[in-house]
């Protein structure tokens, strides 16, 4: 019975992304196919690896293979002298260049659709369980996607290239059953940008309203951009904290596209402190690059130089973290990025993040940092198991709830103390 491999060669092309590969890469992956008879799984496994090395700005597969192993080697070790390759990319420190990337991707446009469906706009935080130790935040999904464009964003599996408008909003937040002897802790940055589009279909005068009928909830608006201009002509209720997503410039510029820059996020951060409106700062994802441990800790001294501590209702610490579609969705997009070259591990809900050594040593960086703040600021990290908060803080929660209560008593209790 005959063996046709280039019939069965015919077929992996489609299902994987050999055609997105630079011609020699294409050349030399069809070429060792021939020769190994690679399955597909093989294949496919080889073709995302010269993907990755073109997104990440590395030397191409068939470039760094004809120049390391010049002689005949078989298929085990042809395979396995790759992975090791990828791997020790992947456990070193990233090498950002100081240039943005050469083909820095055209925003592309994400046409508006408003609706008033009777769809469940409020949610428990989508990655909370028993397994790490969550605030218990609550979700206001006031705007379905997000305009900005951050290589490493989950919300660009979740939905169209439309963005949604909810003007049911007013409606949907009136019938919210609020306990006046809880603390709530909602917030509008999971399913887009809580301030890039402003105030687009009413969202922020709805969303204030809500805050200022109950005093008993935090109102937590996530953003990277620079658009304050509705907080700067408008009255804002005390329970309203807007907080920002920073990393180092040259991480902004690399991989959080159309995004504002550190400076600009840091500026508006000022303006809005300078009314009296309460700011707070996500150090998340915390990237792994070459000048991390240097980065990260100027980043800090900068924050505590401009701000004041009364100012700043809290600061937290996370990691990158990835789920499948995401990482297909990366290796799909005709950018260069480094997101995907780091060691991936899974965490306790099955996503993919660095190793804890990681994650305990840039976390630890960052807090000793922040030394001067310790005592004043509240600080936490996000999805992270308690063995890490151990690690970290010295100390760890003993659950959800009494992780939530003692934000509540250091964020909400202290903006009515001092309001």
């Amino acid at each position: 019975m005959s063996f046709n491999y280039q019939q069965k060669f015919d077929s992996y092309l489609p299902k994987t992304l050999y055609s997105r590969l630079q011609p020699i890469d294409q050349e030399f992956i069809q070429e060792c196919s021939f020769r190994f008879k690679l399955t597909f799984q093989e294949f496919r496994q080889v073709t995302e690896a010269a993907r990755d090395l073109n997104m990440w700005d590395e030397t191409g597969l068939a470039e760094w293979w004809n120049t390391s192993f010049p002689s005949a080697v078989t298929k085990k070790v042809f395979l396995q002298k790759i992975n090791d390759h990828l791997l020790s990319l992947k456990r070193s420190e990233k090498k950002y260049s100081l240039n943005i990337a050469d083909n820095y991707p055209v925003q592309s446009s994400k046409p508006v659709v408003y609706t008033a469906e009777e769809k469940n706009i409020i949610g428990s935080c989508p990655v909370a369980s028993a397994k790490t130790l969550c605030c218990q935040l609550q979700t206001i999904d006031a705007i379905e996607n997000c305009t900005l464009g951050c290589s490493y964003c989950t919300i660009q599996t979740f939905y169209t290239n439309h963005t949604v408008i909810n003007t049911a909003l007013k409606s949907k937040l009136a019938q919210l059953v609020i306990d006046p002897d809880r603390y709530y802790h909602f917030g509008s940055g999971q399913a887009s940008d809580s301030l890039a589009l402003g105030n687009i279909g009413n969202v922020l005068d709805d969303l204030c309203a809500f805050a200022a009928a109950y005093p008993n909830v935090l109102l937590e608006l996530k953003t990277k951009s620079k658009n304050i201009n509705y907080f700067l002509k408008n009255g804002i209720p005390p329970n309203i904290v807007c907080s920002w997503s920073l990393n180092p410039e040259i991480i902004i510029s690399h991989e959080e596209h159309f995004t504002a820059s550190l400076k600009e996020r840091l500026a508006s951060a000022r303006k809005l402190a300078d009314r009296g409106i309460k700011v707070a700062f996500h150090f998340h994802p915390m990237i792994y690059y070459q000048g991390w441990d240097t980065d990260y800790p100027a980043m800090a001294d900068s924050i505590m130089q401009r701000f004041k501590t009364e100012e700043v209702l809290f600061l937290s610490f996370g990691s990158i973290t990835l789920i499948k579609p995401v990482i297909r969705k990366i290796r799909d997009l005709d950018i260069k990025t480094k997101t995907l070259q780091m060691e991936l591990v899974p965490d306790p809900l099955g996503k993919l993040t660095y190793p804890d050594n990681i994650k305990i040593q840039m976390y630890k960086t960052i807090y000793t940092a922040f030394q001067p703040w310790q005592d004043k600021v509240y600080m936490y990290l996000c999805m992270e198991k308690p063995a890490i908060w151990q690690k970290v803080f010295g100390y760890r929660y003993s659950n959800n709830r009494a992780f939530e209560q003692d934000f509540a008593q250091k964020t909400i209790a202290r903006i009515h103390s001092i309001s």
